[in-house]
């Protein structure tokens, strides 16, 4: 695309009304030892309580184990047989050894009903071991940025070397709800397992997270306790288009906190929906037997901001195009800003092919035709 002159037709623009009443709600307390509520979409973490502090994460930890595992089915969702050395301690989806299910059915038990035996089997599976299960865990950990994690067992036990902080699980959380089948499974208040092995099997597992149901907008996460680490909860929320993450550790208050945070956090930001599609403007032309072209626009992308916060539309189109001009091709933007900051942009495409002129004449007439002369 040529570049833009620097007269645009109007420089037509538009304030994008800002929501109020954002800066009188205050943070709530909570009783986590370390929490966190975060902003997936722009990276902005919204209220925080040693967030950076490495605490033992629990069960939480199977938010990577059923992520690495899904990874895992989806090249090749393996029907396995569960043995003796698959047999763990606590929270279980009570399998027993000689049943077959798949690497689906596996992440069901960890999302479902944290079963330390899923996640056990599940690695076994994929790895081989414990050991060199937690090391793929761990490199995909420091694939995600988790830089402040370390895991050792694929369950959650309690183990010195195991850790996390309330950060680094808020980035698990997100780039989970990346992944189509950890965002569905998550969501879900309960979820069948059919076995290959009896035949005849089917094991409906009701979810952990009592938030799914305590929060109208509670679209997924992960519960944990031990002894040790108390109760820890992960969960993301969803409303008006924006996804908030929020994270607490050792906390007695979990179901309580998530919601009072998420009330806070959605009072806090916004999305802007940036969608031209319905934009139609006439551009004139030059060097052709038509007088203008056709311009449309497109949606092309959301982007997260105060509810405070103004945002200014700009479209910019040049004065007229020179031909030839091909269908589609981009002429112009939108531009959405807040606070000078550049949010997005959408194109702003030519809907018609426009060939050079055929008929007599050129330039010089066209400018005489523009201004009304001869």
């Amino acid at each position: 695309m040529k570049k833009l002159v620097a007269v645009l037709l109007g420089m037509i623009c538009a304030l994008i009304p800002a929501s109020v009443g954002a800066a009188a709600v205050s943070v709530p307390e909570t009783g986590a030892q370390a929490y966190i509520l975060y902003c997936p979409e722009n990276g902005e973490i919204l209220a925080s309580h040693n967030e950076h502090e490495r605490m033992k994460p629990a069960s939480t930890t199977k938010l990577m184990t059923t992520l690495v595992t899904l990874e895992q089915a989806a090249r090749g969702n393996a029907i396995l047989t569960f043995t003796n050395d698959m047999v763990a301690e606590g929270s279980s989806m009570y399998l027993k050894v000689g049943e077959q299910l798949t690497l689906r059915d596996l992440a069901v038990g960890m999302m479902m009903s944290s079963g330390n035996d899923a996640a056990n089997a599940a690695a076994l599976t994929i790895s081989g071991s414990a050991g060199s299960f937690a090391e793929l865990m761990n490199k995909r950990a420091a694939e995600i940025g988790m830089k402040q994690t370390h895991f050792v067992t694929p369950s959650g036990l309690d183990d010195d070397d195991h850790y996390s902080t309330a950060y680094d699980l808020a980035l698990l959380m997100a780039e989970g709800l990346q992944n189509a089948d950890f965002a569905r499974l998550t969501s879900l208040k309960s979820a069948q397992v059919v076995f290959r092995e009896p035949h005849n099997k089917r094991v409906t597992y009701s979810n952990h997270n009592r938030l799914l149901s305590l929060y109208e907008y509670c679209i997924g996460g992960k519960t944990g306790y031990t002894q040790a680490a108390g109760r820890c909860l992960v969960s993301a929320a969803q409303r008006d288009g924006l996804t908030l993450i929020c994270v607490t550790l050792h906390d007695p208050s979990d179901w309580n906190d998530h919601a009072a945070l998420y009330e806070y956090g959605f009072t806090q930001l916004k999305t802007v929906l940036a969608d031209d599609s319905a934009f139609r403007l006439a551009v004139p032309v030059v060097g052709a037997d038509t007088e203008s072209v056709p311009v449309v626009g497109e949606k092309a992308f959301s982007a997260v901001t105060g509810t405070e916060t103004k945002v200014e539309r700009r479209v910019l189109l040049p004065n007229f195009l020179y031909v030839p001009i091909e269908k589609g091709r981009q002429v112009g933007v939108v531009e959405y800003r807040a606070n000078g900051k550049l949010l997005g942009a959408t194109a702003l495409l030519a809907a018609d092919d426009v060939p050079e002129q055929q008929s007599s004449g050129g330039f010089f007439d066209w400018i005489k035709d523009l201004f009304g002369y001869g």
